[in-house]
């Protein structure tokens, strides 16, 4: 399998990290630098050093470096980001204008500002055709408007999560995963949707980091609810805690529940029925 020298570009904080060939320059991480991609010319950070990777993780044809980024480059970013706070208030007083039930969220221009992007939140489809002519004629650009999730809103606008930190979408996680409520149950927590739910108001990123290990735990634990012999008598399984690896019994004969190591008890084998 062909392998490629590349770079690790992100365009925003937490945003995905791209792959890129640096073709002849002498890129390190921290390097800001101006790429191709599809949508034109974009000014990125290097937050991948030059590698080797196989061919598989890429997708090909390779988009290359144009060259390490300059002052004036970074002085033109400065200068978009500026614009974008006008063109945001401009773009909130079109929206009323045309009556329309969508809240936008933010705005970017592109690096060579051939394109603003305006990404927005609505409960349903929006008929925007309108509100973009009428942003062309303000900004005589390329105009998008781009209907975005609520934890896409979560991301671009951050907060702070229950934990009392910066929410993770917003500083460090690249991409979305899945997360279901069969991992807040395998890990013994409330499933009161108040509390396993992000400002997002969708279940927590966080879920998933330790599902891995509780599902692993497990796999050697019996389940709640299986009849097992103790030390102190026959019973049944009410609580698991994969974490200490204990298990809850409740002792038939003394109607009293016992904690005991999950490699203390033994579970009854029921028989099969002819």
């Amino acid at each position: 399998m062909e392998q490629y020298k590349v770079v690790g570009v992100r365009f925003k904080r937490a945003g995905k990290i791209y792959y890129f060939d640096p073709e002849q320059w002498d890129i390190s991480t921290g390097n800001s630098v101006i790429v191709e991609t599809a949508r034109g010319l974009e000014y990125g950070e290097v937050v991948v050093g030059p590698k080797t990777v196989d061919e598989a993780e890429l997708v090909l044809p390779l988009k290359k470096v144009i060259r390490i980024a300059t002052d004036d480059d970074t002085n033109q970013v400065k200068d978009n980001k500026s614009k974008e706070k006008e063109a945001f208030d401009i773009c909130e007083q079109k929206v009323k204008k045309h009556n329309l039930e969508m809240k936008l969220i933010d705005v970017e221009f592109t690096f060579d500002a051939s394109k603003i992007i305006f990404y927005f939140t609505a409960e349903g489809r929006i008929d925007f055709r309108e509100l973009v002519k009428d942003l062309a004629s303000v900004f005589r650009t390329r105009i998008e408007l781009r209907q975005i999730g609520i934890r896409d809103e979560a991301k671009m606008l951050g907060g702070l999560g229950c934990c009392g930190r910066p929410l993770c979408c917003s500083t460090f996680l690249g991409d979305f995963e899945p997360v279901s409520i069969k991992m807040a149950k395998e890990q013994n927590l409330s499933l009161n949707p108040t509390k396993i739910s992000g400002i997002c108001g969708r279940l927590m990123c966080c879920l998933r980091y330790e599902n891995h290990h509780y599902q692993e735990a497990r796999k050697n634990m019996p389940e709640v609810g299986v009849e097992v012999l103790t030390e102190v008598g026959k019973g049944r399984i009410t609580e698991v805690n994969p974490l200490k690896n204990t298990v809850k019994v409740e002792i038939y004969d003394s109607k009293t529940w016992v904690d005991f190591p999950a490699c203390k008890v033994k579970v009854v084998e029921t028989k099969q029925q002819d």
